[in-house]
């Protein structure tokens, strides 16, 4: 019988739209609030990184990834920052032949290894 009155299944179909659009809508948000808690969650997870001239660094060699070396490191250096420039880029010099240039300081990391020695020096005298 509904299928013969025109009114009544245009009716339904309108109702059936309306919901499938109500669900999509609900969708939406929550895919919205799942994209939000994970941007937080992956923003605690950073580091924030400040470099100060004079500083010692490594520098991230992404070229590696292209041809692996089984036990070459993917870092390099140390480096000695010249100047640290806002909005994270940093002049670099390199120790053996002075040379300068510029690179982005999420490819750096702070460099230990001057503190290592000491500090087995320290383990060595006592």
């Amino acid at each position: 019988m509904l299928n013969f009155d025109d009114q009544a299944t245009g009716e339904r179909r309108l109702i059936q739209l309306n919901e499938l659009e109500e669900f999509r809508n609900q969708a939406y948000e929550n895919a919205k609030i799942d994209k939000e808690n994970t941007k937080r969650w992956h923003d605690q997870k950073i580091e924030r990184r400040e470099f100060t001239e004079g500083q010692k660094v490594l520098l991230y060699n992404s070229r590696l990834k292209l041809f692996p070396g089984k036990l070459m490191s993917q870092w390099s250096g140390p480096f000695t920052i010249l100047k640290a420039f806002p909005y994270s880029h940093v002049e670099l010099m390199e120790g053996k032949t002075q040379r300068t240039f510029i690179v982005n300081g999420h490819r750096l990391k702070n460099y230990l290894g001057d503190s290592l020695d000491k500090r087995r020096v320290s383990y060595n005298l006592s």
